[in-house]
């Protein structure tokens, strides 16, 4: 259910045709929580449809023009209520970890390539997100909804620096690794338990 919250919170920001969300959502909630113009749009309809946002009615109607959106008091007080329910942790799901657990028995080829490509688009947005934090938090900006927006820029910051240091550290044990082939060290026993012994179970 998260994607009409996401679209809620939007609306609350600022009353928006579906277009103008699209482009939002590119910009800026997009990098912690995308959609398609397509979801985007489905979920307006549903959205209106129960009675939580309306469209607003046109200056001067004409045929073909964007119909713009506002959060009506049902909209903000499903918002509140779902901002304010607990929710656990996600827990964590990630393929390059699953390949890497899958590498120990059927051998590295093509990993290290991908890990170095990895680390070089976690590097690139790490470097975008800093740029973002210079523009848009200079000193001075701290009311409570600067820093609120602040601190889910410093989770995206803090998360790249994480993954491009994991991935260096990745890539200098690789040096250690025989290239190519299986693992060693990996028995058919082994490999049928999940590599019990040698690994630890995520």
């Amino acid at each position: 259910m998260s994607l009409p919250h996401a679209i809620l919170t939007a609306l609350l920001e600022k009353p928006s045709s579906g277009l103008e969300l699209t482009r939002r959502f590119d910009k800026s909630i997009g990098y912690f929580w995308s959609a398609t113009h397509q979801q985007i749009y489905r979920e307006l309809g549903k959205l209106e449809a129960e009675g939580l946002i309306r469209a607003l009615p046109a200056e001067q109607p004409a045929r073909g023009q964007r119909k713009s959106y506002e959060v009506l008091p049902a909209g903000r007080a499903e918002l509140a209520r779902w901002t304010a329910a607990a929710q656990d942790p996600k827990p964590m799901r990630d393929t390059l970890l699953l390949r890497l657990r899958a590498a120990a028995v059927v051998g590295t080829a093509g990993i290290e390539a991908d890990l170095r490509r990895h680390l070089e688009l976690h590097e690139r947005q790490l470097a975008e997100y800093r740029e973002i934090e210079k523009r848009d938090f200079p000193p001075g900006r701290d009311s409570p909804q600067d820093r609120l927006h602040h601190l889910i820029l410093r989770a995206g910051i803090d998360l790249e620096t994480f993954w491009t240091q994991w991935l260096a550290h990745a890539l200098q044990e690789f040096t250690a690794l025989p290239a190519g082939g299986p693992a060693p060290g990996v028995t058919d026993g082994e490999a049928s338990n999940g590599g019990a012994g040698t690994t630890p179970p995520r």
